[in-house]
């Protein structure tokens, strides 16, 4: 037998998330740690990585809220290697190289500021993340002001298109 659960992510309003699978947590979750405190200056973060044996969650960070939230997200998802972050002062593009390209991680599931839900199927073995929902569905098209408008967001903080 398999059960469908819908985990919502719990986090302050403006928070990242990211989700992901890796190996080996006894190191994992202070390596990315430490990748995280390397690659954005400034950067406010809890991560929890459960650990398929001894079936616990581990959790660090430099953010006590953002850790004891880390934790309690990756231990309500309860498979086993996926880790949780929570970050503020960083947007997901500063920091999801680095940690895809970390040798223990295996996949990234989703990384949003957006309310957040992991679909997590349960077997007699354990947990796994089958996806994620990332915020609401769309429901039209932009319209020519608004792609005008986006555009000239992005050239605002930096990213010219054209």
């Amino acid at each position: 037998m398999v059960r469908i659960e819908v985990v919502d992510i719990e986090k302050p309003e403006g928070v990242e998330v990211i989700i992901g699978q890796g190996n080996f947590s006894i190191f994992t979750v202070d390596d990315l740690a430490r990748a995280l405190l390397t690659t954005v200056p400034g950067i406010k973060f809890g991560i929890a990585m459960n650990e398929a044996k001894p079936q616990l969650t581990r959790y660090t960070g430099n953010d006590e809220e953002l850790e004891k939230l880390a934790a309690k997200n990756a231990l309500k998802i309860g498979a086993g290697h996926v880790f949780v972050i929570l970050m503020k002062n960083a947007y997901p593009i500063n920091v999801l190289n680095t940690i895809k390209n970390h040798p223990a991680v295996t996949m990234i599931y989703g990384a949003s500021e957006n309310p957040f839900q992991v679909i997590v199927a349960e077997t007699e073995l354990g947990r796994s993340v089958l996806g994620i929902v990332d915020g609401k569905a769309a429901t039209k098209i932009e319209t020519e002001e608004q792609k005008r408008e986006r555009r000239e967001l992005v050239e605002k903080i930096g990213y010219k298109i054209d």
